[in-house]
């Protein structure tokens, strides 16, 4: 196919991030945080848990159905301590703000589509999960991997998260104790003819206290922040910078905007680079295809990419709901491709289970793991040791591809 972006010579992407202490990302904390103490005493604990916020005020509602208990109250006075919202001044404290607990068990209907997949329900139950389980939604998930950065990500989504984990660590640290936990960040990139060719704009706002003045948080954050986190050879003269280009930011987090759990879901991926499915991950365990099949999807891109068989692809899944095997299985290369997209689709026939009872099986995906995908991306993290991030299967399809 033609491509605008690969045979473009000059492209412009812009990709955010946001904090921690961002009003939604909190909400996507307090979700996975449920999530994951619900896991590790009930593995098979079916969860879909939504959080929203606002000032001095948490509530959590959702569909959670387990044999355990856990205190809700506390994780989520848990989760918001260690954001940073310990003051009143904030907007939201800890200790002291309300909590509102709403929640049902998952729907009779919805749990016997997931519990008995369709290709199993007319025969005996079966001890193999992969084969019992079917999908807990219909929908369609996406996939991407490029050659971009070293942990095969788009450039602009991997430098917009590293400020904003910059910001995090200079506030928790103390270096700069005026800064608050809101924060964002923006990156555009110059590509040429698909290529990152210089970064050409950054903006970060950081919520702030009221002492510090504009000129001293400007200054602050370029060089403590901004500079330590640009790839010098990407930076040039011409690279233009907006530091808090709102001027104050003192109100911020809940206080300034409501929050809801699953509004950052470009964010969470690959910052408009790729195409999404629509649904959000934070708060739903693993039988929620929206969240394991779109976690399988991007170890499938990955692994494709480190094999060299494309330098840019973008993998598409779709299900329906109670049924195992995805409806469709579909790549884009871009017109990077080592060999031919339908030889790669084979491949991955071939190499990836891709039922959502068999991702779960391999991936080990009903451990307590998701707090900490909650904040800055689910793809990407090799600060984590996640399973979509491995690239084990790379050389099976290079060998498979017939590429030395």
């Amino acid at each position: 196919m033609t491509n605008t972006f690969t045979q473009s010579p000059q492209y412009l992407l812009t990709s955010e991030s946001v904090t921690e202490g961002h009003p939604d990302k909190l909400c996507d904390q307090v979700s996975d945080a449920i999530l994951d103490a619900i896991l590790a005493k009930d593995p098979g604990g079916r969860v879909a848990c939504e959080t929203a916020v606002t000032t001095g005020l948490v509530v959590v509602m959702g569909e959670i159905t387990t044999n355990t208990y856990v205190d809700i109250p506390q994780i989520v006075r848990d989760t918001v301590k260690s954001i940073g919202y310990t003051n009143a001044a904030y907007g939201i404290d800890y200790n002291t703000c309300g909590v509102i607990v709403s929640v049902k068990e998952q729907s009779k209907d919805i749990s016997e589509a997931v519990g008995r997949s369709l290709e199993t329900r007319d025969s005996s139950p079966s001890s193999d999960e992969a084969e019992e389980l079917g999908a807990g939604d219909q929908g369609m998930m996406v996939g991407f991997a490029c050659t971009e950065t070293p942990e095969l990500m788009p450039l602009p989504i991997s430098l917009a998260h590293a400020l904003c984990k910059r910001l995090s660590i200079v506030r928790k640290e103390g270096l700069l104790p005026y800064l608050r936990p809101d924060g964002k960040s923006q990156v555009t990139v110059e590509y040429a003819y698909g290529a990152p060719k210089r970064v050409h704009t950054v903006v970060v706002s950081a919520q702030h206290s009221p002492e510090v003045t504009q000129e001293q948080l400007q200054k602050d954050i370029q060089r403590h922040v901004v500079e330590p986190t640009l790839p010098g050879g990407l930076v040039d003269s011409d690279t233009k910078y907006y530091i808090n280009p709102s001027g104050k930011f003192e109100l911020g987090g809940p206080h300034a905007d409501a929050g809801l759990t699953g509004r950052k879901i470009i964010v969470d991926t690959y910052g408009g680079a790729a195409r999404h499915g629509g649904g959000a991950f934070s708060g739903k365990d693993p039988t929620k295809v929206d969240r394991s099949s779109s976690y399988a999807a991007r170890y499938v891109a990955k692994n494709v990419v480190a094999a060299g068989l494309a330098e840019r692809v973008e993998v598409q899944l779709s299900y329906a709901i109670g049924v195992a095997h995805p409806t469709s299985v579909s790549i884009e290369t871009f017109g990077t491709g080592a060999v031919d997209d339908d030889v790669i689709v084979g491949l991955i026939s071939s190499h990836f289970d891709l039922r959502p009872g068999a991702i779960i099986n391999s991936m080990g995906l009903r451990k307590p793991i998701y707090r900490q995908t909650a904040a800055y991306g689910h793809f990407g993290r090799e600060d984590l040791d996640v399973p979509w991030e491995r690239t084990d299967k790379a050389a099976l399809l290079r060998a498979g591809a017939g590429i030395a």
